[in-house]
């Protein structure tokens, strides 16, 4: 006797993927540092509120100097996406060469940063705006320095045959770490830059 239609067995759901446990911890410290990230903003915010003139006169961060840096940061989220592709379709020497191309990216935009600081007219001591936009800026630029060192790691790791066993999930990390310090660095740029 044949089932009907209704009465014929349904296929059964595919099972869930479950993310690999590094992309997991990344994303969980992602979510802890923006966390942080957030308490920064917060605070540039409050301080911004409660005062008469915001920022300060003799506050003239560069905006030319920061889109560059946006731009870099920028190139450096992409490169790693297209990093991961080609991981993802074997070709590890094409992979090399745009995670070499993203710490370059990354390491401009340290230089970048530094000469912005070096041609401060302020410090971190000279008053709160100072020290939120040195406590903001720098927070940021030691996540973009962690950074240039898990990328030369990555790349080092490339050769190895312990990282072509989960390659997906080391370039998928990378991937998700160079798009949280992009995207907060867009919020900081906004902040800094362009709220007057």
């Amino acid at each position: 006797m044949a089932l009907s239609a209704e009465n014929r067995p349904r296929p059964l759901a595919p099972l869930p993927v479950r993310a690999h446990p590094l992309v997991l911890g990344v994303v969980l410290f992602l979510a802890s540092e923006l966390m942080f990230f957030a308490a920064l903003f917060a605070a540039y915010y409050d301080l911004r509120a409660n005062r008469s003139q915001w920022p300060p006169p003799y506050a003239h961060p560069n905006a030319i100097e920061g889109a560059i840096a946006t731009l870099l940061l920028f190139a450096a989220s992409l490169v790693m996406v297209l990093a991961g592709r080609a991981m993802d379709r074997d070709r590890l020497r094409a992979a090399r060469w745009w995670t070499l191309s993203a710490i370059v990216a990354a390491v401009s935009f340290v230089a970048q940063s530094l000469r912005g600081y070096a041609h401060n007219g302020f410090s971190v001591a000279t008053d709160a705006y100072g020290s939120i936009y040195y406590t903001m800026t720098g927070f940021h630029l030691l996540h973009v320095i962690a950074g240039i060192g898990i990328l030369a790691a990555l790349f080092v790791g490339m050769r190895s045959r312990a990282l072509t066993a989960n390659r997906r999930a080391g370039s998928e990390a990378m991937t998700y770490y160079w798009h949280f310090v992009f995207v907060v660095w867009l919020g900081i740029f906004a902040t800094i830059y362009l709220v007057r």
